[in-house]
């Protein structure tokens, strides 16, 4: 593979005083008497029963019963326990605990819909509503180890509905509000859902999305479904089941008698979130009440340095990842997430840089897709706003390509605002590599592993490498990992645990450079290898979108009797080009002179859009499969599943 340091270069941020005076790393290194950062990693990694005893006390997790241990690996790396016979809900920390206190008064949602309208939910306002959610659950039968679905909009009664299900000791099974009727009834059917709770609809760039009707036709699908709630939310006019449904403002509004937190270990389910497969049924990651909130808030506050008071928002879906992460990271860390339902340019391309300015955001999580999307319209909308709340950005889904890196940094941040670069997943619980505002930054860079991840980069023959390419590893466990696949250990540790013993292998090719800077170069199932060379598809695109007329580029390999594979490169235009032809011999000469001739493009293909998920990472493989005339399987991730159908057609 090619130099992926080209993406790097020499290091543009540096931490000032400020950041490096008031962040939690500072803080939490003070109090364990550690001299720099590096200390912190390897003792973190070396000692990971220190390192999570350290992080419960810091981040004041609450234990009704005290752990008597905090992990056993009994079982091997891929199935340990932790917080052994501790008992603990996690609702406790995330609202229980700020009962009396100045916390409760504070903001902990700002919600804004698409039309504008905002509503504000403080820490009491939160908890009184969580209270009600639990009520009602428990007027339905709901006990203990049931699965609640939560399949609505990204509202302030999804959040209560999540931490509502967690107090009663109940397990939540999040959904993309995108999704169809298969998608649904397959994760609900999977995991054994007693209820949904759903909302009538909601709007997208001014247009109404029907959700209770998608709802409906799941239900019919689901044997082990007894109720369906739904939230009166876009005014629309919709079938009720005698029996079945319930409106929102009856049931959760009719139920205030005062539920008492469930009493659950620690180790106790709380949450399964799925993620799609390449082929067959999608994985459930199985969470618990001490795993993924603490891995959640670990990385919110160490990564992306929010502390109480602060405000944060994610572009995101409660279906995926960061979603449940906003919510359970920012609650535990006393701060005030932000809540947009609606579309990131619409009415206008500035949205998001309204809701800086209108709401005083401190952390902007975003993805490398929308500043390419954005960038488009210059430097004018940036003009009018006031972005003097930002403290840092945020990223994760995707690789950076460099010119959409510098143009966030410079015209928005003004070369003063670091980008925190985030990568992991669901299985994660957060990240494997983040960066921090400690730590000096490169451009499209992680400046470290997160403390507690002992990531590595380990070659073919299971080696650590360093200065080249290869397949990121994690040698240690750590508390937010997956406690498996939901009723498949199996398929888990196939997944997982199968090429190294006692060894994660997660799927991205990665690399770590001489200063200690790491790169994500994609994931490793999409690598190409072209004339016996291999070169990850991010390495392609990023010379694709330096082109002018190249917003967006996918490249996938297709089988060649020569070569082994071609490459073909899928790309959509700055805006409609009339002749191009032109802008493919320009691209193709532009891919020859930064990549060599072996990887000049069979074809290049011009298109709408790319499918991709609602986190902005592109879906290569279903490009891959939808060229090639393949079965795609599994696209209910899809936040654009039409644009599928512009891949076929365009050869």
């Amino acid at each position: 593979m090619s130099d992926p340091f080209k993406f790097g270069g020499d290091i543009v941020w540096q931490p000032t005083g400020d950041y490096l005076k008031t962040a939690h790393l500072t803080r939490f290194m003070r109090t364990h008497s550690l001299r720099d950062f590096r200390e912190l990693h390897e003792r973190s990694t070396a000692d990971i029963a220190w390192f999570t005893e350290a992080i419960l006390q810091y981040l004041d997790i609450r234990f009704e019963k005290p752990y008597q241990r905090v992990v056993d690996l009994a079982r091997g790396n891929a199935w340990p326990e932790w917080c052994v016979g501790g008992r603990m809900n996690i609702y406790q920390s995330c609202l229980e605990k700020y009962i009396g206190t100045a916390a409760d008064s504070q903001p902990a949602i700002i919600w804004e819909g698409e039309d504008g309208q905002s509503r504000t939910l403080t820490y009491q306002e939160l908890r009184q509503e969580t209270d009600l959610v639990a009520s009602a659950l428990n007027s339905l039968g709901i006990v203990p180890g049931d699965v609640v679905a939560l399949y609505m909009p990204m509202v302030p009664e999804i959040v209560a509905a999540l931490l509502g299900i967690a107090k009663i000791g109940a397990i939540s099974l999040p959904l993309f509000s995108g999704y169809g009727v298969d998608a649904i009834q397959t994760r609900c059917n999977d995991a054994g859902a007693k209820v949904i709770f759903t909302a009538d609809g909601f709007s997208r760039r001014g247009k109404v999305i029907r959700m209770k009707s998608i709802a409906d036709k799941a239900a019919a699908q689901i044997p082990s479904l007894k109720n369906l709630v739904m939230l009166d939310y876009a005014g629309l006019d919709v079938e009720i089941t005698p029996g079945r449904d319930h409106r929102w403002c009856d049931l959760v509004g009719g139920h205030n008698k005062a539920v008492t937190t469930a009493s659950t270990s620690a180790e106790d389910t709380l949450m399964v979130l799925y993620t799609s497969g390449t082929t067959g049924k999608p994985k459930g990651a199985v969470h618990t009440h001490c795993g993924f909130p603490v891995k959640a808030a670990q990385d919110m506050a160490f990564g992306t340095d929010v502390h109480p008071g602060h405000v944060i928002y994610w572009m995101t879906d409660l279906g995926w990842m960061m979603g449940p992460w906003l919510v359970f990271g920012s609650l535990l860390l006393g701060a005030t997430m932000v809540l947009y339902d609606g579309a990131p340019d619409y009415p206008e391309a500035d949205r998001i840089w309204q809701l800086v300015e209108k709401h005083g955001i401190n952390v902007l999580g975003l993805s490398p897709t929308y500043i390419r999307a954005v960038m488009q319209h210059g430097e004018t909308p940036l003009q009018n706003y006031d972005f003097s709340s930002l403290r840092l950005f945020a990223s994760t889904g995707e690789p950076w390509n460099p010119d959409p890196w510098w143009w966030l940094f410079d015209k928005v941040g003004q070369g003063k605002l670091p980008i925190v670069n985030y990568s992991g997943g669901t299985e994660i619980s957060g990240g494997i590599l983040m960066g921090n505002p400690i730590l000096p930054l490169k451009p499209c860079s992680f400046s470290a592993a997160c403390p507690g991840m002992a990531a590595d980069v380990f070659d073919e023959q299971g080696q650590p490498v360093k200065g080249q390419v290869g397949e990121l590893v994690i040698k240690a466990p750590w508390i937010g990992m997956t406690r498996g696949f939901w009723n498949d250990p199996k398929r888990y540790e196939e997944t997982y645990w199968s090429d190294w013993p006692g060894i994660w292998k997660h799927g991205d090719f990665a690399a770590l450079d001489e200063d200690g800077m790491w790169y994500i170069l994609g994931r490793s199932d999409d690598t190409l290898k072209i004339a016996g060379k291999r070169v990850g598809p991010s390495e392609i695109e990023s010379v694709a979108v330096n082109h002018r007329e190249i917003v967006e580029a996918a490249a996938i390999g297709i089988p060649d009797e020569i070569k082994g594979s071609s490459l073909v490169l899928f790309c959509v235009l700055v805006q409609n080009h009339s002749d191009h032809d032109s802008v493919r011999a320009d691209l193709k000469n532009l891919l020859v002179e930064e990549l060599g001739k072996p990887l000049a493009p069979k074809e290049i293909i011009f298109v709408p859009d790319l499918p991709k998920t609602r986190n902005a990472k592109v879906m290569r493989r279903i490009i891959r499969a939808a060229y090639l005339g393949e079965d795609p399987g599994d696209v209910s991730s899809l936040v654009n599943p039409e644009a599928i159908a512009g891949i076929d057609p365009a050869r």
